[in-house]
Parts: structure tokens; C-alpha cells; sequence
């Protein structure tokens, strides 16, 4: 698919000379182009986009156990690799958008290697000779070039979705204008709004779709989520003419790396009292492209010496940027560097978060399917959309009831601060926890008083795993909106998708973690012979107490986050004297 030439003109038009889009200056523009006449087309991008993931990533543990033919363990672990993977390649994302081709261009790029991987996948699971054969007794035995077929499409997916991610909820951020208030305000609003809109995605992968991948067919169930993406991208194209877009402003490692040379550089000099003696520029806009200038901190004064002016740098005359920065660079780095204890704490929640599409649909399947009294049998991972009802519950419950009530006490205009918000969802994802391992513990007691060891499905309905879904659910309106709200309001102007990249490296690493801690439980808990806490049979396993476990580590991680929360300074932007 492509753009026309006048549609690609419409888009360098936004751009100012500079690179930035100042409409302050352009109001006729201001009012033809972003605010929320640009979001119907983001949002609507978002929702198909995620259809797609969700319709691969909510029943992909059940595809590689049953028709890849992989142990529990083993696809456990696939599943979460591949999530992470999904959750690294947002920083290749992200650089290539704040340095290189902006968040309109690295979106378009990005979509094309997506819809392909989408189509490989498809295939694999749909075409003889690529589609795994299996006997009589749905044994399945996919050769290695199958596999590799199928693993090549999973990741081509990873890198697409990795690459658009961290730039559509900046890009749509980006339709606000932080120097007007009303704007400013709205924004707040839309990032509740973009989840909400993730969510519908989620809801119709994890309810319709599961169930066609279990009842029709994997190759139907992965071609609907191919041709959602392609919808997808559709939604994008349609919405080209109302946005707003920023230019890159070149590498920030760059400007990162300038920064701590400059600053070891330097020392030896001493800091001065007056901090208006360190380097900026004496114009109302920052040296950086695309970002307003920042005020000195007081955090991190090494850095301080990057931005010292000595005799040497008089003498030269031009700015030498590896010897002398600018306070807004300096900020830059410590903005980042003040943001990594905070984006840390999210690495627990994410592990949390990542048992849905895991270890919760391994334990449903040990459980009574029937919807009541029918024959009608739910598919285990659709589960999941309980999850998904939840945040389409709280999202406008959160922005049209629980704020307007706050904002009464707390005179903060979100209710909650960014910082209070995420602690929330910390607390939340504690109680998720303890109500799995609750409910593995009475199933494990059903179990062992009936004798039930080698019964496929216990007479204990599925039903039971709402509560844990839900208030996951609930935990998430509160920690992964809060996250990305934060993220990008305390990223530097020039720094954004990079940040949102990070906000979502912490998917990764939960993954990651998770992966970590399935398999230690597991060397550990098969010593001797036995069974261990995650057998392929979960009715001679202890599964409570990797919950149990997962529980612990998040009380813990609350304890250092309220910690570091209380030693965060946000970010303050220098108004223009004019």
C-alpha cells in the first residue's frame, strides 16, 4: 500500500523549519489538523492492530502444545521469549523514529514487515507441505522446516509490532499541544482512551477468534487477526491529512553519549554556585531539535560539568559538542537516568501480567470447560477476555467517575499523580496473585480428596479463574496507562519514543522473568525424581506455589517503588519569555 504524492506533501508540511511544529505561531493549522479529529484513526488502528497480536498471542501456548507438539514447560517458555522479544524490538522502534524517520514514517515501515509475518504464519498453519501433519489422534509432528516457518513469521511479527509500538501512543499524544492548557488536558484523556481502545482488540481475539482457532481451524484463526492488521494499516493511512507530526531531532544516544564525555571531560572543574553561568542557548528555543529547553535540577550535579564553561571552550569560539553541552542536554540524561529505578519497578507487574497468557491457561485447561449445564465447552484462553472486560469496565469508570471524585480532594487535575496511579496497580496485581495460588490450592484439594490425578478435566468449573483475570484487569488501568502516561510526559520533547520504548522493555523483561523463574522452580522442584511445581500433569504439581511465589516478589517490589517514587523529580520545561 502507498501514499500519494500529495498526501506525502500534506505530511513535510506540518514540519516547520526547525523541525518542530510550532502552532503557536500557525493557529489556521492548529485548527485544521490533531486534537481528537486525528485520534478516531489511531485509535482505530490501535484496536485492529491488537486484534491481530492478541489473535496469535492468547491461544499460542494451546497451538504449541497441541500442534507443534511441545511440552508445558517448553511452550511456557516459547510464549514468553516471543512476548518479549515483542516488547525489546520497540527500542529499534524507537530510535529509528526519535533519530531517523519520525513516528509517521518508522509506523508505515514497520506495519509492511508486520502484515508479512502476519501472512508467513498464516500460511504455516493453513498450507500442506508448510502445516504440520498429525495422526489420527491429533498427534501432531511438524518437521524442522515447518517449524522454522512458523518461528520466522512469530518473529517476523515481533519486529513489526515491536517497531510501531512505542510510536503510535506518542504519535497520537502528539496530536496535543503541551502549551495549551486545554490540550494538555485532553491529552491525559486520550492515553485512557487508547487503552480502552487496545482492549476491545483483546476482547474479540480472546473470545471469538480463540474459539475459531479451537473449533474451526488455525488457519482461519490466524488469517482473521492477518486481515485485521491490514485494516490496521488501512486506519492509519485514512487519517494522514489531520495529523500533526514532529521531525526527528537526531540521535539522542548521541546527545547521551556527548553528555558523560563531556562531563568526564570536565572532571576536575568544580560546579558553579550560579547556575545560570553553565552553557545555554541564549534563544528561546533549545539547541536540540524538536524540544523545548529544560531547567537545571539539582539531581546528578556530576553531569553539571558537561554544561561548565571553561577558559579553553571561550577561546575556541564554536562549540565543541563533545567538550560543551547545553543544560537541556544535561537535563536529557538525567531525565532518563532519573526514570530507571521507576521503569524497574515494572518488571514484576509485567511477569504478573504475562501468567494470563501462560500458566492461567494451563491451569484452565485442568478445569470444567462447560458453560453451565450445555455442551458448549470455552476454550481455556478465552478466559482472558474477562481480563479484557475488566479494563473496558474501569477505563471509563477510571476517567468519568474516580478522577473528578479525586481531583475534589487532591486539587491535581488527573486525581491521582502519575506516580500514584502506577502504586495502585502495584497493590492491584498483589491480589491477583493471591487469588490464583488461592484458587490452585482449592483445585489441588478437589484433586487429592476425589482422587482425581488422571482426570483430564476436574468437575470444577472454569469460572473459578474470573476473579484473578478481572482484577489484573483492574490493575492494569491503573499501572500500564499510568506508565505510558508518565513516560512520555516526563521523557524529554526529543526523547519520547525512546521512552515509551522503555516503558514497554519492562513487558519484556517480565517475560523474560518469568521464563527465568519457571525454569529455576523447575530444576529445582524435579530434584529426586519428583514431579515438580509445573509438570506436563499440573494435578501432581504444586502450581500454587509459583503463585504464592509471584506474590511475594510483588510485595517486595511495591516496597521499593513507594521507595523510589518518593525521591522522584519530575521533569520541568522552561517557559518562553514570550
Amino acid at each position: 500500500m502507498s501514499l500519494s504524492l500529495t498526501a506525502m506533501a500534506e505530511i513535510d508540511n506540518v514540519y516547520t523549519k526547525d523541525g518542530t511544529t510550532d502552532y503557536r505561531n500557525q493557529p489556521a493549522m492548529k485548527n485544521k489538523t490533531g486534537t481528537w479529529k486525528a485520534c478516531p484513526y489511531i485509535l482505530g488502528n490501535e484496536c485492529c492492530e491488537r486484534l491481530a497480536y492478541y489473535g496469535i498471542n492468547t491461544n499460542l501456548v494451546n497451538y504449541l502444545k497441541f500442534q507443534m507438539n511441545q511440552r508445558n514447560v517448553e511452550a511456557v517458555n516459547n510464549v514468553t521469549n516471543w512476548s518479549g522479544t515483542c516488547y525489546v524490538t520497540p527500542l529499534l522502534g524507537a530510535f529509528l523514529a526519535d533519530a531517523y524517520l519520525g513516528r509517521y514514517y518508522t509506523i508505515v515501515a514497520f506495519s509492511i514487515v508486520y502484515v508479512l509475518g502476519m501472512t508467513l504464519l498464516t500460511l504455516s498453519a493453513s498450507v500442506q507441505g508448510l502445516k504440520p501433519p498429525c495422526d489420527k489422534n491429533n498427534v501432531c509432528s511438524p518437521t524442522q522446516f515447518q517449524a522454522g516457518a512458523f518461528f520466522t513469521g512469530l518473529y517476523l511479527i515481533a519486529l513489526g509490532t515491536g517497531g510501531i509500538k512505542p510510536c503510535v501512543s506518542s504519535f497520537g499524544a502528539d496530536q496535543f499541544d503541551d502549551t495549551d492548557e486545554a490540550e494538555k488536558k485532553n491529552k491525559g484523556s486520550f492515553f485512557n482512551w487508547f487503552y480502552f481502545s487496545i482492549n476491545i482488540g483483546a476482547l474479540v481475539a480472546s473470545s471469538v477468534l480463540v474459539w475459531i482457532q479451537t473449533n474451526v481451524g488455525w488457519g482461519w484463526g490466524f488469517g482473521i487477526p492477518a486481515v485485521a492488521m491490514a485494516l490496521a494499516v488501512v486506519s492509519f493511512f485514512s487519517g494522514t491529512r489531520l495529523y500533526r507530526n514532529l521531525r526527528p531531532s537526531g540521535s539522542p544516544l548521541t546527545r547521551i553519549c556527548q553528555v558523560m564525555v563531556a562531563s568526564f571531560r570536565k572532571y576536575k572543574e568544580q560546579v558553579p554556585r550560579d547556575k545560570s553561568l553553565l552553557f545555554e542557548t541564549a534563544e528561546d528555543e533549545s539547541a536540540v531539535k524538536g524540544s523545548r529547553k529544560l531547567d537545571h535540577t539539582e539531581q546528578l550535579s556530576f553531569l553539571d560539568k558537561a554544561a561548565v564553561v571553561t577558559q579553553s571552550d571561550r577561546t575556541k569560539g564554536s562549540v565543541m559538542a563533545w567538550r560543551l553541552c547545553t543544560v537541556t542536554q544535561v537535563e536529557e540524561l538525567k531525565s532518563i537516568i532519573r526514570l530507571l529505578p521507576i521503569w524497574a519497578t515494572g518488571i514484576i507487574f509485567s511477569a504478573v501480567y504475562s501468567q494470563m497468557g501462560t500458566l492461567f491457561v494451563l491451569q484452565g485447561n485442568t478445569m470444567d470447560l462447560h458453560l453451565g449445564n450445555t455442551s458448549f465447552e470455552i476454550p481455556s484462553a478465552s478466559l482472558s477476555l474477562f481480563d479484557t472486560i475488566s479494563v473496558i469496565f474501569w477505563v471509563p469508570v477510571y476517567d468519568r467517575i474516580i478522577v473528578p471524585f479525586v481531583r475534589k480532594f487532591t486539587g491535581h487535575k488527573n486525581g491521582f499523580t502519575q506516580l500514584q496511579r502506577i502504586g495502585i496497580g502495584f497493590v492491584i496485581s498483589v491480589f491477583a496473585m493471591l487469588a490464583a495460588a488461592t484458587l490452585e490450592l482449592l483445585r489441588l484439594n478437589e484433586v487429592k480428596k476425589h482422587n482425581y490425578y488422571d482426570l483430564k478435566h476436574i468437575p470444577m468449573s472454569i469460572f473459578w479463574q474470573v476473579p484473578q483475570y478481572f482484577i489484573i484487569g483492574c490493575g492494569e488501568v491503573f499501572t500500564f496507562i499510568g506508565q505510558s502516561e508518565f513516560f512520555y510526559e516526563q521523557a524529554p520533547d526529543a526523547m519520547r519514543s525512546l521512552c515509551s520504548a522503555l516503558a514497554l522493555i519492562t513487558t519484556a523483561l517480565g517475560n523474560y522473568l518469568s521464563t527465568f523463574l519457571v525454569n529455576v522452580v523447575t530444576d529445582v522442584s524435579t530434584r529426586n525424581g519428583k514431579a515438580g511445581w509445573i509438570p506436563d500433569n499440573l494435578n501432581y504439581g504444586r502450581l500454587d506455589y509459583f503463585f504464592w511465589l509471584l506474590a511475594v516478589l510483588s510485595v517486595l517490589n511495591l516496597g521499593f517503588y513507594l521507595m523510589v517514587a518518593r525521591w522522584y523529580t519530575y521533569k520541568r520545561a522552561v517557559v518562553p519569555s514570550h
